[in-house]
């Protein structure tokens, strides 16, 4: 499969040649540039290893896959994960900066600033970036404007917070633990608080700076339910905060379904691995030739109500009939 973004016309090949031959020039007339006959080269920059990040990752593979982009035949990737740490993913986005690639994904919001501040000569997507305006990866949704597009991961926070409601009902307060350097989660955690005021309830914070922080934020927390956004520092370390809320006996509801598997009660939130598989569609679409300024950003129009029932029940919750009856996955 030749390389759709890089591959020269037979005229123009043959006006290069004939123009090199002319002027005694060295080398062919692709010399220096990546195109070829050989396979798509893709840069992956994952921010850590965390459930979501990971299925994002896999999904976009499996499009890329089904649409013809057969790994080791076709494509070839370059995957690299930052593992949380911020100057790792800077290395990383300076390497692909550097290196012959025809394609950069960029995955989760820190992973994503970096690239899109070092890469400016290859086309870069990026996926579960909740915010990519405020977060300055581009400059509207509808017309990013530069060498960059991709897919948002920004869940349903109003919907999420209501959960709370219908599993305690008489809460008044929510404790939101978030890492204060995440732009993606600063905006999920103002949303809540409006969703929360609106249910007349109070929204405490406890926001950290590294995971390390994550278990003495949450037990600083005395609420009747707590919230974690799709904020991947936190997540990481989701099980501390899955012990204070089952040590408070209260509900955590989350901002995705791979953190209600990993222990958290409830969430109407995205599937990951399917918001993976949409921005393959998008990268591809970017390989084919469509210039990534003008693609607006894209999101999910669905979301999936995930009940882990055993994990209520850890936190002294007993979740409805009707919450039950209506989810698309419950955990026992």
């Amino acid at each position: 499969m030749k390389r759709p973004l890089k591959t020269l016309g037979t005229a123009t090949l043959l006006a290069s040649a004939l123009f090199l031959a002319g002027c005694g020039g060295e080398g062919g007339a692709n010399d220096g540039a990546a195109g070829g006959d050989g396979p798509i080269k893709v840069g992956i920059s994952q921010l850590m290893d965390i459930d979501a990040l990971n299925a994002t990752r896999e999904g976009f593979i499996k499009g890329m896959t089904e649409n013809g982009y057969v790994e080791g035949e076709d494509i070839e990737y370059d995957y690299q994960n930052a593992q949380g740490d911020q100057a790792t993913a800077t290395q990383i986005a300076a390497g692909f900066a550097t290196s012959d690639l025809d394609l950069v994904l960029a995955i989760a919001t820190p992973a994503a600033q970096t690239v899109a501040q070092a890469v400016g000569n290859i086309p870069v997507v990026f996926s579960a970036v909740t915010e990519p305006v405020e977060a300055g990866i581009v400059e509207s949704w509808d017309a990013p404007g530069a060498n960059i597009t991709g897919t948002s991961n920004l869940g349903p926070v109003e919907d999420q917070i209501g959960l709370v409601k219908e599993l305690a009902p008489d809460a008044k307060t929510i404790g939101v633990v978030y890492s204060s350097g995440e732009v993606n989660s600063q905006v999920q955690v103002d949303l809540a608080r409006e969703a929360a005021e609106k249910l007349g309830m109070e929204l405490k914070e406890a926001s950290v700076a590294s995971t390390a922080e994550v278990q003495q934020a949450a037990q600083s927390l005395d609420v009747d339910a707590f919230y974690v956004p799709t904020d991947s520092h936190v997540v990481s370390a989701i099980d501390s905060v899955v012990e204070a809320a089952e040590t408070q006996q209260v509900p955590l509801v989350v901002g995705d379904s791979a953190t209600v598997k990993a222990g958290g009660a409830a969430t109407y939130g995205l599937d990951y691995e399917q918001l993976g598989y949409q921005t393959a569609l998008m990268a591809i679409k970017i390989l084919e030739g469509e210039d990534p300024a003008t693609m607006p950003v894209e999101k999910q129009t669905e979301s999936l109500l995930v009940v882990n029932k055993g994990a209520a029940e850890r936190m002294g919750v007993t979740v409805p009939q009707e919450l039950l009856d209506t989810a698309d996955t419950v955990i026992e």
